[in-house]
């Protein structure tokens, strides 16, 4: 029982997706195929007496579908919610609900409190409360990230600045979102960097399902996919010593996101300045520590840029079977540059394209862009970045989202064989209501 094309087209006139969306991550995050990284989430919600009870409504929804799209377990996602006015009250724990349906029913249950709007202790309350491990928050590890997810539609009637600063400090990634008539200052002193990825707005609560797919996405890592990733790293002169050492930092930001172990996300590294240097080939190290400390240890080379010779040592090397690549794993590559190249790229960038590597491409300094764009994946735009400098690396690591959702046998899925059932009730209720209004 294969899924057609028309049965995913459909799933997206149902989700109410744009056109751009990818086909499989839609499909896959249906199906349950997409797992999401092991994440304690905190919903804090605004329910001051400017929210409308049927607005607080729309904001359950939202908060509802978002849940729906994640991967909720023990040893998954947690999710817990607080709700706040002029008061704080905990609605729902990260420990209280182990299971989806368990959660979205809770979820619906929650009253707004209706007074005023203090932000700031809300966020204190998370900090202090909800991400403690008392009220099941996991021990903080690189492995486990920390999110708080805020609504709201005001101006704080106490101070965010220095609590939210504490929170992040405290390793919780903040996002903010805005509604209506609310102070974008206000977002901007909450929300983690970078601001863009972190703020948004609408104008209404009758919109706010619009971004639903943006934290659904947000949280969705492939835990099925097996990877083979080579970072190819410009270790020419121009990088100069204490550049190099943030750029290995860089390296390590990208590894901490992804699923490292023996059958999952195996990582190379190579160098390159005027010639070719193999730091570590794919599969040496199968825990994210050895691996980390492997890329502490490599010395910078300081010479010439020749990429083009890099990028064959990767076709032709780093992604053979003699180094390490695995048959049937997707392949992908991250190219770091902060100059022109002294030798032609396109052929070898060409060839990796046609080989079916995803191609990143990350620029810094005098690197031009001309030559990031021909060596990154279609589309260009999610597959180059540029910065001028280099302290600025962190930002991009945070936007480089390596999510390879290779499907599963449907005949062997039950996840995809429930999502198929419920696509073709679907499409036998639009067929009956046609033929109704047809007959």
């Amino acid at each position: 029982m294969t899924p057609t094309p028309l049965f995913f087209l459909l799933l997206l006139g149902l989700m109410g997706a744009r056109a751009t969306v990818d086909l499989r991550t839609a499909a896959a995050m249906a199906a349950g195929l997409c797992k999401t990284r092991p994440t304690d989430i905190v919903f804090i919600v605004d329910s001051s007496r400017s929210v409308r009870p049927s607005e607080f409504e729309q904001v359950k929804v939202f908060l509802a579908k978002v849940i729906e799209g994640l991967d909720v377990g023990p040893n998954a996602t947690r999710v817990g919610v607080v709700n706040y006015a002029s008061r704080v009250k905990s609605e729902v724990s990260l420990k209280t609900h182990r299971t989806k349906a368990g959660l979205i029913k809770a979820v619906t249950k929650i009253e707004p409190l209706s007074t005023g709007t203090m932000t700031g202790l809300a966020i204190q309350f998370a900090l202090n409360v909800a991400f403690s491990e008392s009220e099941g928050a996991r021990v903080k590890s690189p492995d486990i990230s920390k999110v708080a997810i805020i609504v709201t539609d005001g101006r704080p009637q106490d101070n965010v600045k220095e609590v939210a600063l504490r929170a992040r400090d405290a390793g919780i990634e903040i996002f903010a979102i805005g509604v209506g008539r609310v102070d974008m200052n206000t977002l901007k002193q909450m929300a983690s960097d970078p601001l863009d990825d972190h703020v948004d707005y609408v104008e209404s609560y009758s919109v706010i399902e619009k971004l639903t797919k943006k934290f659904q996405e947000a949280f969705c890592a492939c835990s099925n996919a097996a990877t083979d990733v080579v970072f190819l790293i410009d270790g020419s002169k121009s990088v100069r010593p204490e550049n190099f050492e943030l750029v290995k930092k860089w390296i390590n930001q990208i590894v901490d996101k992804l699923d490292v172990s023996e059958a999952k996300a195996h990582v190379g590294l190579v160098q390159y300045s005027s010639s070719v240097r193999q730091e570590f080939p794919l599969g040496r190290f199968n825990n994210k520590k050895d691996l980390k400390d492997a890329v502490k240890k490599m010395a910078y080379m300081e010479r010439g840029t020749m990429t083009g010779q890099a990028l064959r040592y990767l076709t032709d090397n780093s992604f053979s079977a003699g180094g390490g690549a695995r048959p049937g794993v997707a392949k992908v590559g991250i190219v770091f540059t902060d100059g022109r190249s002294q030798d032609y790229i396109g052929d070898a960038a060409k060839k990796a394209k046609e080989q079916g590597y995803k191609m990143y491409a990350v620029g810094v300094g005098n690197a031009v862009e001309d030559e990031l764009k021909e060596i990154a994946s279609e589309p260009t735009g999610e597959h180059y970045f540029y910065t001028a400098d280099f302290k600025a690396m962190t930002q991009i690591a945070k936007k480089l989202q390596i999510n390879i959702c290779q499907e599963e046998d449907p005949c062997e899925c039950d996840s995809l064989v429930k999502f198929q059932k419920k696509v073709e009730d679907a499409l036998q209720a639009l067929t009956k209501k046609y033929i109704l209004y047809n007959g």
